[in-house]
């Protein structure tokens, strides 16, 4: 996880290069600072220094209990890897559902509020559908 966490850190600030001298070039060509993209590129630094930071702490923490990972030494073998990931539903409907919600709740923001009130409700039925899954029905645990 570090090599990702680098990476997030890395191309954030990259970004942050950008947004200078974005900031710089649409000074000296308007006379002003384009506030959009400056503020877009400001935003994604912080959100890929915060992911960055949350994989290189997750990977200290890690590595502290379990050693370094396959991935992340030099002898480190494909099938040390092996083994089940989780569990991964294959036929759940509710991420659909979840999905159109929440295009629901952010469409509502550009036409009304009264369309966030229903989708945020909507979000919030669909959301638990999904958790509470398997504690019903067909497919309980």
């Amino acid at each position: 996880m570090k090599t990702q966490a680098y990476l997030f850190m890395g191309v954030s600030t990259f970004f942050g290069l950008a947004a200078a001298l974005y900031a710089y070039w649409s000074w000296e060509h308007a006379g002003v600072i384009e506030w959009t993209g400056t503020t877009a590129l400001v935003v994604s630094i912080g959100f890929g220094w915060m992911i960055g930071f949350w994989l290189w702490q997750a990977a200290r923490r890690s590595e502290h209990y379990h050693g370094l990972p396959p991935e992340e030494r030099l002898d480190g073998e494909i099938q040390e890897n092996a083994g089940e990931y989780g569990f991964f539903s294959p036929h759940s409907w509710w991420p659909l559902f979840v999905a159109l919600a929440v295009a629901f709740t952010a469409v509502g923001v550009a036409i009304g509020w009264w369309m966030v009130i229903i989708g945020s409700f909507a979000l919030i039925l669909t959301v638990l559908g999904w958790v509470f899954e398997y504690y019903r029905k067909q497919f309980q645990h």
